[in-house]
């Protein structure tokens, strides 16, 4: 990539496109180089027409696809038509625009949830097709699993470079905190200030027991902006902390309660449900382009990201 570059992130007001506006206006951008966050104000994205008038009207050289219909177990649970046919729309209208606008690379973002539910761990990039994904998701797992195929099947017609990035568990500044429809770590944050607040008890729902892999939403940014830039297969890639900082959703609600200062009681609600209880991901293709890599240490990023939530209670997503 070089200077003259158009390049358009959808669902760019969300937690990635936050983290990767931030880091281009920092440090990242390049000269001659323009960057368009498209927010859902924009168009609709599952609205074909909406989808070009978008293209037509930026004319992007290069495409992050970061847009979604995302949510977290529960909300999965009980919308997973939704999530299939939401998320289905949005990828083919993306890819398709970006096909008929010329544009020179799409990185879409995927999601270890793709993955077989029943498989052999760690789980790494050959396996994404190898068998069902988890009931609980099956419906934004098997629209994710799709791009893939898409990005395969414009390479081979049309010779285009389409790719995709596989992250696990993102979370930080610019979150949904949201307690119900949101994911584990900001769903924790926010409980735990409430019961802070409150003085009210602390209640992790499930087991507690789950192991997660947590990326922090500005190492993941830094990471797709090198994968537009560098990474030149069609082939996915998971975007991943190591194998060795899986941590278990007690343990990481413990580093949230530390982050908050939060002294009162802890109760363990067993009634819910735990969802998949791993899905642990290798980052050896990872390593093998950037070795050297450095993670925020997970205890440092739930830090900053309980301190972002507090200054922006009043206007953060939740």
């Amino acid at each position: 990539m070089s200077g003259g570059n158009i390049i358009l992130v959808t669902g760019g007001t969300g937690l990635v496109g936050k983290a990767i506006q931030t880091l281009v206006e920092k440090e990242l951008k390049r000269p001659g180089e323009t960057w368009v966050f498209l927010s859902s104000k924009d168009g609709d994205l599952t609205d074909p027409a909406a989808t070009r008038a978008i293209f037509e009207r930026h004319r992007p050289t290069h495409v992050i696809h970061l847009a979604a219909m995302v949510g977290g177990l529960f909300r999965n649970l009980r919308y997973n038509c939704d999530f299939l046919r939401k998320n289905i729309l949005i990828n083919d209208n993306v890819l398709e625009s970006a096909h008929q606008h010329d544009v020179q690379k799409v990185v879409s973002c995927l999601s270890t949830c793709i993955f077989p539910d029943k498989t052999s761990y760690p789980i790494d990039e050959t396996m994404v097709h190898n068998g069902p994904p988890h009931p609980s998701n099956f419906g934004y797992s098997h629209a994710k699993r799709l791009v893939d195929v898409q990005n395969r099947a414009y390479a081979q017609q049309h010779g285009r470079r389409f790719t995709s990035v596989i992250p696990t568990n993102v979370f930080g500044p610019h979150d949904n905190f949201n307690m119900q429809d949101g994911h584990v770590l900001p769903g924790l944050m926010h409980k735990a200030y409430l019961a802070k607040q409150s003085g009210e008890p602390f209640v992790i729902w499930g087991t507690g027991r789950p192991l997660r892999q947590f990326i922090y939403s500005l190492d993941l940014a830094r990471l797709m902006v090198w994968a537009l830039r560098e990474y030149t297969e069609v082939d996915p890639i998971i975007l991943s902390v190591d194998e060795s900082d899986e941590v278990s959703i007690r343990d990481a609600a413990q580093m949230v309660l530390d982050a908050i200062g939060f002294q009162g009681q802890v109760v363990q609600d067993d009634s819910h449900a735990d969802g998949q209880y791993k899905k642990t991901a290798s980052n050896a293709k990872l390593r093998r382009y950037l070795p050297d890599f450095q993670f925020t240490p997970l205890r440092q990023a739930v830090q900053e990201t309980v301190d972002w939530f507090v200054a922006n209670y009043d206007t953060a997503r939740k």
